[in-house]
């Protein structure tokens, strides 16, 4: 086994947890202040809807066919019913739909930040590195979900599968990696990197879920016939 390969399959992954596990901790003690999205939806809206939409129901559909194809063991699908042919379906029309939903949406966001004045120079050296590497992650990933059902060059469910599983168990089967397609061993580390520079990058976002929305007391607007009268003196028959 090349030293590479023992960087790429069993240092990197462990390192981008690290990172992505101790950044958000820092990040959160330090620059609560920019945890957020820093939207520019004042700016311009439109697009931002097209493409947040896009990006986000792609992505969501993703993560659930990444979870299917990569942590759920071939035969664990076969126990439901689910066989290679059935399988095979599901990943196609699912993994293209979803494939083709982000680079939609990635384009237009991309398109949006250079295009627009306003909004392009709200953007940081850091969002185009993401940008970068969500651009070639999705089309890397598009590309393996395309080569798996048309060709017969990849497996990932015989061999990348194996061996991420193995990262949870801390005993690293880097050897299961030897011999796979380039666009697969690149989609991974580029995915990896991707983690990395998470909790660094205005993705961090995706943890500010609004939990007190849902408790929070109204806020009372004053109408455009005057102020409103309080309950209690209308109640009371108070004018």
């Amino acid at each position: 086994m090349a030293a590479w390969q023992v960087m790429l399959y069993a240092v990197l992954p462990y390192a981008a947890v690290a990172a992505f596990v101790v950044g958000h901790i820092w990040r959160y003690r330090v620059d609560q202040y920019r945890w957020t999205t820093r939207s520019t939806q004042m700016l311009e809206s439109r697009w931002l809807r097209y493409g947040s939409v896009a990006f986000h129901y792609g992505a969501f559909a993703a993560i659930g066919g990444h979870v299917l194809g990569i942590l759920i063991p071939a035969s664990w699908t076969d126990a439901v019913g689910i066989d290679e042919d059935a399988y095979h379906v599901i990943s196609a029309v699912g993994g293209i739909t979803a494939g083709v939903a982000v680079i939609a949406g990635l384009t237009i966001l991309v398109w949006r930040r250079a295009r627009i004045a306003r909004v392009r120079v709200t953007t940081t050296r850091m969002d185009v590195v993401v940008f970068a590497l969500l651009a070639v992650a999705v089309i890397s990933g598009m590309a393996v979900t395309i080569l798996n059902n048309v060709t017969d060059t990849i497996h990932y469910r015989e061999n990348v599968a194996p061996w991420f599983r193995s990262l949870f168990a801390l005993d690293p089967d880097v050897r299961t990696m030897d011999g796979v397609h380039w666009v697969l061993q690149a989609h991974v580390s580029i995915v990896w990197l991707l983690y990395a520079l998470w909790p660094f990058s205005r993705l961090v976002h995706a943890w500010s879920i609004p939990v007190d929305w849902f408790r929070r007391s109204p806020v009372l607007f004053r109408g455009r016939a005057g102020r409103p009268r309080h309950a209690s003196a209308a109640r009371s028959g108070v004018r």
